[in-house]
């Protein structure tokens, strides 16, 4: 292992390493290649007090030696993570080939995360790449997740970016970087796909008990923890779903091995956020069949917990027939979950918080006349917020004003509806051109305008009226645009 270096004695690390007493065949244990000339290009000093950590009193080279993984601290045990997943509904043996758990952390609430580092070098599970990462694409990870978080929505964040003094080769020459990323655990449905696919049942058992230990605890001593677990992955997934169409995120690549058990957003390769509203938005350049649209994101989340389920078979009845039946029962009222939570999140967004039979009727119009004049999705809600910033000349149609008037009815029937709107509808999102243009800035030494949208994210429900420029919308045509894996 590398050598112990003294910041780590400051830092306040309560180093645990649970994972890595399970089976070996679902990680390898070895060190982050070394970098060239690591540079620390932001820290999330916020992040660092809530995990109890203390970085005010290191200095940046020291910290920039720790978040590239140069130095480790003393009794962690670096591992990348082996898992399987479906890719765009492909089958594929998988892991880490750019990631290594530098630890897990025993936070001040007694709760276990992961610390990552993301693009660390190659690994065994690599499949020929180099391992590395570029600086625009991990502080796209750290801005996104940290968007999400302040929007109230479960994800992975972002710890700190450290530039390597290196170039990777893509298409062209760029910037390399590492991400050191944090979790409540880097278990994913493809990880019991992974056993499973292996016919290694007493690895899986060993799995699911660790999975139940530590992200479900109040179920491990039931005698049917296995079809517990699977309900409650199913719960903890659709509201993270359900979430994300609450504010027009698009993940872009919800495979297998990116649905987390915890329920946390992770991977933040080809994601954005809607400008125009159009259920089949797609913005990730390798999602030619829109498998992972806006629209689709419900659908592909109960496929996904259907993979969870096949690979569970083997614990629940020797029987294979016995098992599915069982399962069925277990989760047969998944579509109904993710239409009523989608229905009750739309009816929050435009105040109604007891429904009555026309009100699904109303949201539908809604999104139906939204669609056809191409509205933002976000000021559509910021407009009905009575938030002066929105002029959009689609809201002076009569068509819109129809709808509108019939909503304007039904709210008196609610107490307090702006309130409760401004709960659940942001006033700011990461607009794609503002992202863009913050990257490419960064990437070219310039650190303002990222900064400057880091500070708008920390309250999207709240007018910053110096940054409202940021909450306009976009003039610009999108139809194009695409994000990429950013690998």
């Amino acid at each position: 292992m590398s050598n112990f270096v003294e910041p780590f004695s400051e830092l306040g690390l309560s180093i645990q390493n649970t994972y890595a007493q399970l089976p070996d065949i679902f990680m390898t244990k070895m060190d982050p290649i070394p970098v060239k000339d690591p540079k620390v290009e932001i820290i999330n000093y916020e992040l660092a007090k809530e995990l109890g950590l203390e970085f005010e009193n290191i200095d940046r080279d020291a910290l920039a030696q720790i978040f590239s993984g140069n130095k480790l601290p003393k009794n962690s045990t670096p591992l990348a993570q082996a898992y399987a997943g479906h890719q765009f509904g492909h089958f594929t043996m998988l892991g880490d080939g750019r990631a290594l758990m530098m630890c897990e952390h025993l936070t001040p609430k007694n709760e276990i995360i992961d610390i990552q580092f993301k693009g660390s070098g190659r690994t065994p599970y690599s499949r020929g790449a180099d391992g590395r990462a570029a600086l625009g694409p991990m502080l796209r990870e750290y801005l996104m997740s940290e968007a999400l978080h302040h929007l109230g929505i479960p994800t992975t964040r972002s710890l700190a970016v450290v530039s390597t003094g290196e170039k990777i080769l893509r298409e062209v020459p760029m910037n390399g970087a590492i991400l050191t990323r944090v979790a409540s655990s880097h278990i994913r449905v493809g990880t019991f796909q992974y056993a499973a696919a292996r016919n290694d049942k007493d690895a899986l058992k060993k799995l699911l008990d660790y999975s139940v230990k530590r992200h479900f605890p109040e179920i491990k001593n039931e005698t049917d923890n296995v079809l517990l677990f699977l309900r409650s992955v199913m719960e903890k997934q659709i509201d993270l779903i359900v979430n994300w169409m609450r504010v027009g995120f698009i993940h872009g690549v919800m495979n297998t091995d990116n649905s987390t058990i915890s329920g946390e957003t992770i991977d933040y390769g080809p994601c954005a956020f809607m400008n125009s509203y159009d259920i089949n938005t797609v913005y990730s350049s390798i999602d030619l069949q829109g498998r992972y649209s806006y629209g689709n994101q419900p659908n592909i989340i109960h496929w996904n917990i259907l993979r969870l389920a096949e690979s569970l078979i083997g614990l629940i009845d020797e029987d294979e027939k016995k098992a599915v039946s069982i399962i069925e029962k277990k989760i047969s009222d998944i579509s109904s979950q993710i239409s009523s939570k989608w229905l009750n999140m739309m009816l929050q967004k435009i105040g109604i918080e007891i429904a009555e039979p026309e009100d699904e009727q109303l949201v539908h119009d809604l999104l139906k006349w939204m669609q056809e004049n191409k509205a933002d999705f976000n000021n559509t809600f910021c407009y009905l917020m009575e938030h002066n910033h929105i002029k959009d000349k689609v809201f002076e149609t009569d068509s819109f004003k129809l709808w509108k008037n019939n909503w304007t009815l039904r709210v008196k029937k609610e107490k307090n509806y702006l309130d409760k709107m401004k709960r659940v509808n942001p006033i700011f999102i990461p607009r794609n051109h503002l992202v863009e243009n913050a990257l490419d800035e960064a990437d070219k030494g310039k650190i303002d305008k990222f900064n400057s949208l880091i500070k708008v994210i920390n309250n999207p429900y709240s007018f910053q009226s110096k940054y409202e420029e940021y909450y306009l919308t976009p003039e610009i045509d999108e139809t194009n645009y695409q994000t990429f894996c950013g690998t």
